[in-house]
């Protein structure tokens, strides 16, 4: 029986819902917990209007945190949301707050499955869960850059004509201003993605993906579907043990902290990291982004 549990039905846990019930997933059980239990209340029961057509058959219901003890999955997605003109950053110390209780409740209910965080700053909040729940860091994961990752496909694949499936790139490092794209290594399957594009228009392009929350958020207020779509991927890699590479937030051990790379995810969690070649300035790129998710960690000691 396979259970997940979601703690926040705003706008990305919801849409994280509906992604699961549109697809074929290994997921049973969906428990929805929220402050107000009321909300998750009617999210479950609009949830319930689509199982006549859905392609599972989900038991879903109203949560509690004692429902995370038989939890596979625990996905976080309650916190403040980035508001018009805000960085991801400028959140770090009000969501410590909520996720640090949030953390500590899971753990109190015995569970010892996979904690997923989703709440921003996201490299910076994974760290945390990972810190307070004491599991071992192979099972607190971020989403990390799989949603940056899924922008930049699109526009890359728009830009060239070819479907976003086959373009081999990732956004790699924080989850935020300091990411960057390694186009040393990004491919259109075999094919190196320099003999499509020029410079000037890889810049173009990582800027365009970099600011694209901005924009949307300064258009709607919000960005949900995306993620929404992203973390039914990662739930059916890690639930169907796949042993998928997916760009996670995952922690990097020789340099102590946690940011979006290249690993294998499947059942128990993280797997492995890959071996990516990079050029010199790729490499100072991640350093830096390394540099930023520490020092926004620090700041909420």
């Amino acid at each position: 029986m396979e259970r997940v549990v979601i703690i926040g039905t705003g706008n990305v846990g919801m849409s994280y819902a509906f992604s699961l019930l549109n697809q074929r997933t290994e997921v049973d059980e969906l428990f929805l917990i929220d402050r107000t239990r009321a909300k998750a209340a009617g999210e479950a029961l609009d949830l319930h209007s689509t199982l006549g057509y859905s392609p599972t058959n989900m038991k879903i219901r109203v949560g509690s945190y004692s429902d995370c003890k038989d939890a596979n999955l625990v996905v976080i997605t309650a916190g403040a949301p980035q508001a018009p003109g805000e960085t991801r950053m400028d959140l770090v110390r009000k969501n410590a707050a909520i996720i640090t209780p949030i953390v500590n409740e899971v753990m109190a209910s015995g569970f010892n499955g996979i904690i997923l965080m989703v709440t921003n700053p996201l490299d910076v909040m994974t760290q945390l869960a990972w810190k307070v729940s004491g599991l071992p860091h192979s099972k607190v994961i971020g989403s990390g850059t799989v949603l940056d990752s899924s922008r930049l496909k699109y526009t890359v694949g728009h830009q060239i004509k070819v479907n976003p499936k086959d373009i081999d790139a990732y956004v790699l490092g924080e989850h935020g201003d300091s990411s960057f794209v390694p186009w040393s290594v990004c491919r259109v399957r075999l094919q190196p993605l320099n003999d499509f594009i020029s410079d000037s228009q890889m810049t173009a392009i990582e800027e365009r993906v970099r600011e694209s929350a901005y924009e949307i958020i300064k258009r709607k207020g919000a960005t949900y579907y995306g993620i929404g779509m992203c973390l039914t991927r990662i739930t059916n890699a890690i639930l169907s043990n796949e042993r998928a590479v997916l760009p996670l937030s995952c922690y990097d051990s020789s340099e102590r902290v946690y940011y979006g790379y290249p690993c294998v995810v499947g059942r128990n969690g993280i797997e492995r990291r890959l071996d990516i070649p990079m050029s010199a300035l790729e490499r100072r790129k991640l350093v830096k982004s390394q540099s930023a998710i520490r020092e926004g960690f620090a700041s909420i000691k």
